[in-house]
């Protein structure tokens, strides 16, 4: 499969000591199915903090997700599960990284993040009521995390 990924510069080798941490499936690097999503971002990227926006396409072999040597983990929707999985992650309390996968597949969490993680944190909403909070405004989105050195090596550069 193809992947994409958006940013204000070319990526030629994923490094993650430049992710940021406290991401939705923590400090990693993340690609999108979707090269229109992965545009927009390069775009957000860009005007935030200057650069071209530019789309780094790689190559990830479809059998690599079956692979029992691969720990990797999926959700193809909203669901509590995953909205704890976000909240770990997101949790500057917690120490990170606070999963072992090396590749995870799930929606994208919406701008509100913070605001609704903290709420629920706080006791003012259920984890329910945030997993509906956290849907994308404009429909769900996906996104692949890849967390470690042996999940970028399956990535081939196109």
């Amino acid at each position: 499969m193809i992947l994409y990924h958006g940013s204000n510069t070319e990526i030629i080798v994923p490094d993650l000591s430049k992710s940021k941490p406290f991401k939705d499936f923590g400090r990693g690097f993340y690609l999108a199915e979707d090269i229109q999503q992965a545009k927009k971002l390069a775009f957000q990227k860009a005007k935030l903090f200057g650069g071209t926006p530019v789309v780094s396409k790689f190559l990830l072999e479809n059998t690599v997700l079956t692979d029992p040597s691969i720990r990797f983990i999926s959700w193809n929707d909203y669901c509590i599960e995953w909205g704890e999985f976000v909240m770990r992650n997101r949790d500057h309390e917690l120490p990170q990284p606070c999963h072992q996968y090396d590749i995870v597949y799930g929606p994208i969490a919406d701008d509100s993040v913070a605001y609704q993680l903290r709420r629920c944190k706080l006791g003012f909403i259920s984890i329910e009521q945030m997993v509906k909070e956290l849907k994308y405004a404009k429909g769900i989105t996906f996104q692949y995390f890849f967390g470690t050195q042996k999940a970028l090596n399956l990535l081939k550069r196109l």
